[in-house]
This record gives structure tokens, sequence and C-alpha cells, in this order.
């Protein structure tokens, strides 16, 4: 890979954003905050005398996290309570309150019934404050911060067509894996209901479909399988991630470990 593809690579990976554990420990699931983000600004903007502003999403107690059940991505945090902190513009006209309370209520509802992240504390922030409703529409950037619309111009002006892949055709064949084998793991994810489209993020490498030889419980390796991928906005994200790694398993002899990364929602 020449020095500008490794660039290019590291910019994607980190607008991916945080890696975040979808369900618990055994659904061996994970989104790119960058996907979550983007859920959850769309439940925000729904809601009646608010505007969001800078929003993360992390562990809500770094030291009450468990083992996930396979190998997780590089860099994926582990599964574990998460903690949403944002700060939003309100208006003067009614109590602080009861805006963000309606604004906690929509983060935590699409957080869980969206896309499945298990959120412990919403943590908001009135960042700024409006005297009327009609001041809302002229606010063009909370605290700063609207940085998903920038980050989507960047992804699409570096996007390179090959990382998205829709047909097994488009598989690259990996050295020293069967190729077989990973277009059959391809075939399988795409068959699922609610898989847009596998996608090659993690990296920029245009690999939707990493598999490898990991350290097993007995004396040998064992087979692992790590698939990037979209997922339809009418489905709950967890529910997809499940799905593929059940096909995946049994898509192969070797039953491989599965983990699924979700990067993005459409």
């Amino acid at each position: 890979m020449t020095a500008d593809a490794w660039t290019r690579a590291v910019r994607h990976q980190l607008r991916l954003g945080r890696l975040l554990p979808l369900g618990d420990r055994r659904d061996g699931a994970w989104v790119a905050e960058r996907a979550a983000e983007a859920v959850l600004r769309g439940a925000a903007e729904r809601v009646r005398g608010v505007r969001l502003g800078a929003l993360r999403i992390a562990l809500a107690d770094p030291g009450d996290t468990q083992e996930p059940a396979v190998p997780p991505p590089p860099g994926a945090l582990p599964p574990g309570p998460l903690r949403i902190t944002a700060g939003f513009a309100a208006v003067a006209t009614e109590p602080l309150p009861e805006a963000a309370s309606r604004l906690r209520t929509a983060l935590a509802t699409a957080s869980a019934e969206r896309l499945g992240l298990v959120v412990a504390e919403v943590d908001l922030q009135v960042t700024v404050l409006l005297d009327h409703m009609d001041d809302m529409a002229v606010v063009d950037d909370v605290d700063g911060l609207d940085r998903l619309d920038d980050a989507d111009r960047l992804d699409d002006a570096d996007h390179d067509p090959a990382a998205d892949i829709d047909h097994v055709d488009d598989v690259d064949q990996v050295d020293g894996i069967d190729g077989d084998a990973q277009s059959q793991v391809a075939a399988a994810a795409l068959a699922v209901p609610g898989v847009v489209r596998l996608t090659g993020a993690l990296g920029g490498l245009g690999r939707a479909v990493h598999m490898e030889e990991v350290a097993g419980e007995g004396a040998l390796p064992r087979l692992h399988a790590r698939v990037e991928l979209a997922v339809r906005a009418d489905r709950r994200a967890v529910d997809v991630a499940r799905e593929v790694r059940a096909a995946v398993g049994e898509a192969l002899p070797a039953h491989p470990t599965v983990a699924v990364l979700v990067t993005k929602v459409d």
C-alpha cells in the first residue's frame, strides 16, 4: 500500500469514531460511533424546541466492562454500559428541564430501539439559550460543532467505490485464506435481511470480510471472521448483526467465530 493510501486509511478510520459495543458480550457486534451519531441526530431533529450540538458516546464506567465472546475489531470498546454526552440549544420560553427530558428520552429510545446500544446515562448540557422558537431556524452551529455534515462531505470526497461490496464477485482475496471461504462469508452476510451492502471501512483497505486464525480454547487455532457492513435504517442494527453472525457461522464447515462491525445505517 502506498503512503497516500495509508494516509487515507488512517483518516477514514479516525472518522469512524469509537467502535461501540452493540448488545451484550454474547452478541459479538459493534457499531461505529459516527454511524450511531447519525441515527441519534435524526431522532433529535424530531424533538420540539431543541437542537442537538456536540455529541459523544463512550463507556459510562471503563471499569464496568466484560470480555467479548469473540475477538473484537481492532480498537473496539469492550461490552459495557455507555454514556451519551451532548450539548443542545433550547428556547427560554419553557422550562429547560422539560426540553432536556424530551431530548434525553429521544436519544435513549433511539439508542435502544434502533441500534441496540446499552445506554446507562444521557448527560445533557444547554450550550445555547435562545429567546424565541423562531431563532432555532438560524442556529447554524451549536457549540461550534455540527461535525457530522463535515465528516460526511469528507467521506464523499475520499470515498473509494471499491470499499462498498454488494456482490460476492467484489470480495478481495487475501493471502493465506481460502478465497472461496471469503466469498461464502460475503454471500451469507449479504443474504441477511437488513444488510444493505458490505463495507471495507476499518483501516480503509476496501476489504469487508477479514478472516484469520486465532488461538482457540484448545491447542489448535480457530478460524475467526470479521464482517463490516451497512444496515437498513428500518431494522435494529444489533438484530441484523446477530443474524449475520449466525448465517456466517453456518456458512463454513469450520463454523468460525464471527464479529460484526456496523459502519453505517442507511
